[in-house]
């Protein structure tokens, strides 16, 4: 097995990779008390080379890789890349281009929603994988030829299951559908990290202005104490906490001790008492900017039963198109399409209007007939 110790083995490795029309790529990372993941290994293979490289070698650098997943030449090939993205973006400043996501890809050729790695390889290779070192410690030193050969397996299968969809989706006319995930993929917005930004990641559960100034206060301050000390956000505070805190804003310690959500203890921190100077400041700005959140208008009473009718139909031409529900349209989707026929969403729109919006609005307007033969679901036009 090869295994990449050293930066001019790696700078080989990636000179022969480069001369190969796609890669496949995963990793190896412990993330379980940090917030920033620590890689442990890389695993790449394209058609006739593989290579396990150790990040954690002393000395290695990882230039010369972050080139070859910068290389528009070279597709890179992943399975539920979002977490492998976010790690080389961190490690080399950009995200990797071009890509595939074999789960996206999986999606379009109906092997259902968001399938693990093994069991696609499994449909489609007819191979089973040995889960004998699934739960192994990346980090610890040295690793056996078992845990290797078994990180060194989720490339070497990767690299068939590849051309397989890929040909799939050329011969079934759906290389474009996977246009749209891949571009969010590649939206290096999805794996910001500035501090400020971090409220966007909760759900509001108000709109007042006093109240989101609080939470995005509270979720700044949570993102740098947990990238400064580099662990978990839920082990700085809960998201209940920050839910907590921007509803009755904290004007001192002994404020702490009456939220449920907050750690006992909590308010006579150095960080409780950091908390509470960013939100002095922030409420005591006269410049302060107010985010407007504009709430989507409610929908028309009675549309329920429309649609469950339009969740029916989308799992019925699902089925019959051999394509994941979950990528063609989502529930929000479905709301919009049973309040409008105009409605700005996905599911009216290119490919997905072609396979199922079209439909739905036929079966809204009474020109489609969900009926039951034989127990199953059938459709018919009226």
């Amino acid at each position: 097995m090869r295994v990449v110790t050293k930066t001019a083995e790696l700078e080989d490795l990636c000179a022969e990779l480069a001369a190969q029309p796609f890669v496949a790529v995963d990793t190896e990372f412990m993330r379980e008390t940090t917030y920033w993941p620590k890689l442990c290994l890389i695993q790449a293979a394209g058609p006739g080379v593989e290579a396990v490289v150790d990040p954690l070698a002393d000395g290695l650098k990882l230039d010369p890789f972050s080139a070859l997943l910068a290389n528009k030449a070279v597709l890179k090939v992943f399975h539920a890349a979002r977490q492998d993205l976010e790690i080389f973006l961190k490690i080399g400043g950009a995200l990797p281009a071009p890509l595939f996501d074999t789960q996206i890809a999986a999606m379009a050729c109906g092997y259902g929603d968001t399938i693990a790695y093994d069991a696609l390889v499994q449909q489609v290779l007819k191979r089973r994988l040995d889960k004998s070192s699934r739960f192994t410690d990346w980090s610890r030193r040295p690793l056996s030829d078992a845990q290797l050969a078994y990180a060194l397996a989720d490339v070497t299968h990767l690299r068939d299951v590849y051309p397989r969809l890929q040909q799939k989706l050329e011969s079934e006319g759906r290389s474009d559908w996977l246009d749209e995930e891949h571009a969010n993929l590649s939206d290096p917005a999805i794996y910001d990290t500035t501090p400020e930004n971090a409220w966007q990641r909760l759900k509001l559960r108000k709109t007042t202005p006093d109240y989101v100034l609080g939470l995005q206060t509270a979720a700044a301050w949570r993102e740098r104490q947990a990238q400064a000390r580099d662990v978990p956000r839920g082990r700085v505070v809960k998201d209940e906490a920050l839910y907590e805190i921007a509803e009755h804003r904290p004007k001192s310690a002994a404020d702490f001790d009456r939220m449920r959500a907050v750690p006992r203890g909590f308010g006579n921190s150095r960080a409780a008492a950091e908390l509470l100077q960013a939100l002095d400041r922030a409420f005591a700005d006269p410049k302060r900017v107010t985010t407007k959140i504009e709430r989507p208008p409610p929908l028309p009473s009675g549309l329920g039963p429309t649609v469950e009718l339009l969740k029916v139909l989308l799992r019925y031409e699902a089925e019959r198109g051999q394509v994941a529900p979950r990528l063609i349209a989502s529930v929000a989707d479905l709301e919009a399409i049973a309040a409008s026929d105009e409605a700005d969403v996905e599911a009216l729109k290119g490919w997905r209007r072609k396979v199922f919006g079209e439909r739905a609005l036929a079966l809204k307007h009474g020109k489609l007939a969900l009926m039951l033969k034989d127990g199953k679901v059938t459709v018919e036009q009226r």
